[in-house]
């Protein structure tokens, strides 16, 4: 089992696509809203030396884009 952190905003189009991928799904996942909380963005800044959502933090790596986010768990979860 992975440890899986997703830093996201609301308002992101390509956020909203990556939770649309997990909705029904039993994945157990942490939700930062980067604009919720200042020490999210910079956690994210840390983990992946840049402030793009959606990033999902896997096992503490970094991986950005929608797209292979969305893949990565079809692929994973």
């Amino acid at each position: 089992m992975h440890q899986l952190t997703l830093y996201c905003f609301p308002g992101c189009s390509y956020c909203q696509k990556v939770m649309r991928q997990l909705e029904g799904k039993n994945i157990k996942i942490t939700f930062k809203n980067i604009h919720e909380k200042t020490e999210y963005r910079e956690e994210l800044l840390k983990i992946g030396g840049k402030t793009q959502v959606p990033c999902l933090v896997i096992d503490g790596v970094a991986k950005y884009e929608s797209d292979d986010i969305v893949e990565w768990l079809k692929k994973n979860c």
